[in-house]
C-alpha cells in the first residue's frame, strides 16, 4: 500500500528538520526499508523510516487546534489550547472533541465557536474545567 500525502511531507520534512543530505537518505531507505524510492516504501517500512529518523533527534509535531491569530480582547490560542487540554483529560481522550466541546461552551458560557471566546469567557472556562476536573479525582 502506498503511502499518503501526508506521511510523505512527514518524510520531507525529517530530512530538512535534519539536514540530512540525499545520499543518506537514499542510503537509509535501502538499508532500512529495502526500498529505493519512498514511493515503494510500505507501513512497516515507514515506521522504521520514521523510528531511525527519531534517534538521529527528529521529534515529529503534535496536531494543535486552529490558531485564530492576535486579536485585543479575545481568547489566547494559549487559553484556547489549555482549554481543549483540560477537555481531553476530563474526558480521558487524546483527541480534543470539539463539537462536544462547543456544545459544552454554548450552553454554559453561550459562545458558539472558540474564535468569538473573549479572554474573560476564556478564563470563566478555564476555572469551570479546572473545577470539574478535582470534582472528577
Amino acid at each position: 500500500m502506498a503511502l499518503s500525502s501526508k506521511q510523505t511531507a512527514l518524510i520531507k520534512v525529517a530530512t530538512t528538520k535534519l539536514g540530512m543530505p540525499d545520499a543518506v537518505y537514499r542510503s537509509a531507505l535501502v538499508e532500512i526499508a529495502g526500498v529505493t524510492t519512498s514511493k515503494d516504501l510500505d507501513a512497516e517500512g515507514f515506521d522504521a523510516l520514521i523510528g531511525w529518523f527519531q534517534y538521529l533527534g527528529f521529534e515529529p509535531g503534535t496536531p494543535r487546534g486552529k490558531d485564530y491569530g492576535s486579536r485585543p480582547g479575545m481568547a489566547t490560542f494559549a487559553q484556547i489550547e489549555l482549554i481543549r487540554e483540560l477537555w481531553r483529560e476530563i474526558h480521558g481522550a487524546s483527541d480534543c472533541d470539539d463539537a462536544a466541546l462547543l456544545g459544552w461552551l454554548r450552553k454554559f458560557h453561550k459562545v458558539d465557536s472558540m474564535r468569538f471566546l473573549t479572554m474573560e469567557g476564556a478564563r470563566k472556562a478555564i476555572t469551570g474545567l479546572k473545577a470539574w476536573k478535582r470534582r472528577a479525582a
